[in-house]
Parts: structure tokens; C-alpha cells; sequence
């Protein structure tokens, strides 16, 4: 109150005046930062032990190791994107002033797939839902078209993923995706989890997702396939190329899958953090091992 007598001669000089003082304090206006994910694991630094060791283990014996996540869903149509680009003055690019879903174009959600060892690059562009069956038909499109030309003498392959989303460790429908993509390719599947709050070390997205975002800033995502294309332009000066494909399919959600369908999914869960780590294998198989 002593402030604002000594102080004011109308609203906008007091609105100065506070904003000095404030200044003088050391304040300054800041935006917020996204850099909280939650409270870490106490295991978080086992577990990224554990991962190191696996992949390496799988390289060693000529085996895929490769990196999963879902980037966030785009608007598609004249929606503003950030960044600048150069134009003529007084001619900027008019888009949509609100950004509400245009229900006949829907949304681009980006699942991608990166081969660590191969430093290869796949993304799925979907229409539908981010479910766990999109996530392991992705899976099974790389592999098809790219996985199995590179790894010719695969039986195994690994999978580093986040601890929740459509490739969760408490997804069911997940598990049940990644046996049916298991049955079909005879491939044993060995998944890691990242643990909670760190998600941020995957690196699908520092090392790939960030690429796109930079490569598509300012242009305008009018339709899935422009998604697609731009997608598949990005490049860096570290020779960065990516494959990516529409995916038409459309997916169901809110599946509820039973003890009973669980049960009979052929996992072997590790001893180090079973939540996190475990094995799929083809249901011909009676033993789930090594």
C-alpha cells in the first residue's frame, strides 16, 4: 500500500514504476519451462545400466536394436506453425485464426521407429488413434521394409521404449500386439522400459523428431501426405534420412483385454525389474529363453 501511494500518477505509470522496481530486484517476465517429468526411480541409473548392456549384447551378436515413441498429434490444414519465413512485406501467409480440428482432415500423429545400430530412420503417419496396435503395425512395416533386408540373420531384435503411451509397460493390448507381430515374424522380442521421468533420454526424439519439427517450421501441414513428404525430406549435415509411409488403417480404442487373453501371451519376464524388462516370444515356441 506504501508503494502505491508514494507511487501513483495513473495506471500506466504505476504499471512502470512497479515493473522497475521489480527489475531492481532482480525479477524479470519468463515463460514456462517445460523440464519436470515427475519424480525419478531410484533404479532410473540400473535401468539405463541394464538398457546400455542389453543393446550392447545385441550388437555384438548382429541383432536390431532399435528406439520407439509417438510424437504429438498435428492439426492438419492452414493452421499457423511456428517460425519465420521470408515474404514481401505486408504479405504474411493468412491461416486459421483458431486452431479447432477440422473434422474432414483430422490429424498427422507421427509414430517412429530408429535403428540404432544402422542409423536408419522410419516413420508411420496414422489418421486414426495412437493405440498400441498402430504402434506395433509401425513396428511391422520396418521391419518388413527395411528391418529384415539390413538383418538377415535376425531371431531376436530389441525394443527401447517409454514407460507409458501406446507401448507402455502397463499396456495389455501392447503385449498382445508385439505377440502377434512375434508370431508372425518368428522373431523373439526383447523390450526395455525407460523408468518414469525419463522419457526425455529417448533418443527417437533428440535425434530424429527434433529434425522434423525444424525442417517443417513455418510450412503448413495441409494434408497427411504433404506431412509425408516434408517428413521424408529431412535431412542433417550427419546424413539424417527418413523413410516415412501413411498408414490408412484405422484403429479401435478402449479395447479391453482379458486375464484370460493376457495369460496365454508367451513372456518371459527378467529378473531385474520385471515390470520393465521382458521377452515375447512366438507362441510355437514352448519356453521363452535365450
Amino acid at each position: 500500500m506504501a508503494i502505491w501511494n508514494l507511487y501513483y500518477d495513473g495506471p500506466a505509470k504505476c504499471d512502470r514504476k512497479v515493473a522497475q522496481l521489480l527489475h531492481d530486484l532482480d525479477y524479470s517476465l519468463q515463460s514456462n519451462r517445460k523440464t519436470k517429468e515427475g519424480s525419478s526411480h531410484q533404479d532410473s541409473v540400473a535401468q539405463f545400466e541394464y538398457i546400455n548392456t542389453k543393446t550392447k549384447l545385441f550388437q555384438a551378436k548382429g541383432q536390431p536394436v532399435f528406439s520407439v515413441d509417438t510424437k504429438k498429434k498435428e492439426l492438419i490444414g492452414n493452421f499457423k506453425n511456428v517460425g519465420k519465413k521470408w515474404r514481401l512485406k505486408g504479405e504474411p501467409e493468412e491461416v486459421r485464426v483458431y486452431d479447432f480440428k477440422d473434422k474432414a482432415l483430422g490429424k498427422g500423429i507421427l509414430y517412429g521407429v530408429y535403428d540404432v545400430t544402422g542409423n536408419v530412420w522410419w516413420v508411420s503417419v496414422g489418421k486414426d488413434h495412437d493405440t498400441a496396435e498402430f504402434a506395433c503395425v509401425t513396428i511391422s512395416h520396418w521391419w518388413r521394409k527395411m528391418g529384415v533386408q539390413h538383418y538377415t540373420n535376425a531371431n531376436n531384435l530389441l525394443i527401447i521404449a517409454d514407460g507409458g503411451g501406446s507401448n507402455g509397460r502397463r499396456s495389455r493390448l501392447w503385449k498382445i500386439s508385439l505377440q502377434n507381430f512375434a508370431d508372425e515374424t518368428q522373431l523373439k522380442i526383447s523390450v526395455c522400459h525407460f523408468p518414469p521421468g525419463t522419457s526425455k533420454w529417448n533418443k527417437i526424439e533428440h535425434r530424429m523428431f527434433c529434425h522434423i519439427t525444424q525442417n517443417w517450421r513455418v510450412k503448413l501441414l495441409v494434408s497427411h501426405e504433404v506431412m509425408v513428404n516434408l517428413i521424408g525430406s529431412t535431412t542433417t549435415r550427419k546424413g539424417l534420412k527418413i523413410r516415412a509411409e501413411m498408414d490408412d488403417n484405422e484403429y479401435q480404442t478402449g479395447i479391453k483385454i482379458l486375464d484370460k487373453e493376457l495369460y496365454e501371451v508367451n513372456i518371459k519376464k527378467e529378473e531385474f525389474h520385471r515390470e520393465w524388462n521382458y521377452k515375447i516370444c512366438p507362441r510355437k515356441i514352448k519356453i521363452c529363453s535365450s
